[in-house]
């Protein structure tokens, strides 16, 4: 049932991508060819299926989280063409195929990225939903896409690159890097499914959790899989010299603390019994993924 749930929100979810994206051949039409290539055919679409599976959780319908659901990916987008531009993490390949600047050039990546992010915040304003709901959704994902998210996360991400950072530094440079985002995802389906102050609480809990244990593999699979695997480039992180779960507590620890968090997520769910089935194997699928 997870499986054909998830197939079926990916499919919804690119094509919302594909409506709300511009025409590649009206101009400028290399920018809008480069913000399809950032966007479309290609990723896990983990942050929209955490919306689809947040709101249908609560019982909101599947079509009413479309625009929703994109916007979020839109913003994901756009934080992975400026995170390999030269001056940030410099890499030439992203989900198999060459990364933005290096299919185009820098400057177009850096409006891509511009337009990626914007048209995010024009989806949502515009979206078939009550005003309140979407003055909620966008207060949700600009929280989590500034300086109180994404954004502070990657200049903290930057400032200790070549250093060593303690374990309280690292959590909560990817608690804003990674993390802000999903748990904006989680949030934003289950306020279309209008969820009370206690159940965001337990879902904020569980998307905390999520979005640790997303980077943890993530730091695990850039020292055990191959750049094949990962359609990026592996061992990135050992050649930057930046702090990572498994440089700081060693494998056998990441490993440990991935397994805590699948707890923690499990802690979590609990009150919300089978209604958060989708949402535990989208959990399980973070700890357990191999690319």
């Amino acid at each position: 049932m997870a499986a054909e749930a998830f197939a079926r929100w990916a499919a919804r979810t690119e094509a919302t991508l594909e409506r709300l994206l511009p025409d590649p051949g009206r101009a400028p039409a290399r920018l809008h060819a480069a913000m399809r290539h950032a966007s479309l055919g290609g990723g896990k679409r983990m942050r929209p299926l955490l919306v689809y599976a947040a709101g249908t959780a609560l019982g909101a319908d599947e079509a009413a989280l479309d625009v929703a659901a994109a916007a979020v990916e839109l913003v994901h987008a756009y934080s992975l063409v400026h995170d390999d531009l030269p001056a940030m993490d410099d890499d030439d390949l992203r989900r198999g195929l060459p990364t933005v600047h290096v299919a185009f050039d820098e400057a177009t990546a850096i409006l891509a990225g511009d337009a990626l992010q914007t048209l995010a915040f024009s989806a949502l304003a515009a979206a078939d939903a009550p005003a309140q709901l979407r003055i909620d959704w966008v207060r949700a994902l600009a929280d989590a896409s500034g300086v109180a998210g994404m954004c502070g996360g990657q200049a903290l991400d930057i400032d200790a690159t070549g250093r060593v950072q303690p374990l309280e530094g690292l959590q909560r440079m990817h608690a804003l890097k990674t993390g802000a985002l999903i748990r904006a995802a989680v949030r934003i389906g289950a306020l279309a499914g209008g969820a009370d102050v206690a159940t965001l609480e337990r879902l904020d809990r569980y998307a905390a959790a999520l979005g640790l244990a997303f980077q943890v593999r993530d730091d695990i699979l850039d020292v055990e899989a191959s750049s094949e695997q990962l359609g990026k480039t592996a061992g990135k992180d050992a050649a930057q010299a930046k702090s990572t779960y498994p440089a700081l507590l060693g494998m056998d620890g990441a490993r440990a603390r991935l397994e805590q968090l699948a707890v923690e997520m499990d802690e979590a769910l609990a009150p919300l019994g089978e209604r958060a089935a989708l949402l535990a194997a989208l959990g399980e699928l973070a700890v357990k993924r191999t690319h």
